[in-house]
């Protein structure tokens, strides 16, 4: 197999390269989309594959496909669609977008697929433009960006892809956002769907408060922006007092709720990113089931 998709490779190494790359990347995407079984499916895996390798490798800066065969178990499948790259001397892009394959849902396949797509290139233009700015300026300074994605859970039933987006100018910053979707029942999980009402704010909220105060004092390395009631001294920092509705979590293998904070959301930049595994008895009143948190 691997022979033979060296031979494809070479073979479409030597077909002229389309200029409108939204056109062939977005033709290929939906080729690739309608597969829907994995047993089936290898085969297109391989056509797609040699066609972006050899239709897509339009120069260094641009989109250099890597398409990786099934990092998932099961049926539902995870792989790099293609890159977008730039490296100068002073200026780094590595940005990788990943594609979601054989979700019986094609609909929120096709959204999600589009949706990592189109992020990914709005992050490549706008660091192309901060780029072109910065060459009018003399000692224009370095400018990267990097974006990539973890596979955070792959069970029977739960799929969490965390998308990540770091950013370097001097100093760096780093966000994470995170879908998580039910693959046995083909749907995306949000954050509201798993409570009864609005309560799981103040309930998450509360014990978060809680584990930051708890690390701090077991820990003094360790620093979030919460007030502490055992302590007088104030922080500067506004600060935590609520999660967002629609805070950034994922749910883990062993079917517990982390709650995600980006760099500088909770505590200082040296802190990265900070996760917090809620414990599941906390949440029982309040679930709509016990469906996915257990």
């Amino acid at each position: 197999m691997r022979k033979k998709l060296e031979q494809l490779k070479k073979d479409y190494n030597d077909i002229p390269i389309p200029d409108e790359l939204d056109f062939v990347v977005k033709k290929a995407l939906k080729q690739n989309m309608r597969r829907k079984k994995f047993n089936k499916s290898l085969v297109g895996v391989a056509a797609v594959t040699t066609i972006l390798i050899g239709s897509l490798n339009v120069s260094p800066t641009f989109a250099n496909t890597i398409v990786k065969v099934p990092v998932l178990r099961n049926i539902v499948s995870v792989f790099t669609f293609t890159e977008f790259k730039m490296k100068e001397e002073t200026y780094n892009a590595e940005i990788e977008v990943p594609a979601i394959d054989n979700l019986d849902n094609e609909s929120l396949q096709t959204t999600l697929n589009e949706k990592y797509l189109e992020e990914s290139k709005a992050l490549y233009e706008e660091f192309q433009t901060e780029v072109e700015s910065l060459k009018e300026i003399k000692d224009g300074g370095h400018l990267g960006v990097a974006s990539g994605y973890e596979i955070k859970t792959d069970t029977e039933q739960i799929l969490s892809i965390g998308r990540y987006v770091v950013n370097t100018v001097g100093s760096s910053s780093t966000t994470f956002q995170f879908d998580t979707i039910d693959k046995k029942n083909e749907l995306l999980i949000t954050l509201p769907s798993l409570f009864k009402n609005e309560k799981y704010i103040d309930v998450i909220s509360e014990e978060l408060k809680k584990q930051m105060i708890s690390q701090m004092e077991q820990d003094s390395s360790l620093v979030y922006w919460v007030k502490n009631p055992n302590k007088k001294e104030e922080s500067p920092f506004d600060p935590f007092e609520k999660i967002n509705p629609e805070q950034n979590f994922y749910i883990n293998k062993n079917n517990k709720l982390v709650i995600v904070f980006n760099k500088y959301d909770v505590a200082p930049g040296y802190m990265g990113v900070v996760e917090f595994t809620i414990p599941s008895e906390v949440l029982f009143n309040i679930l709509v089931s016990n469906e996915y948190i257990k």
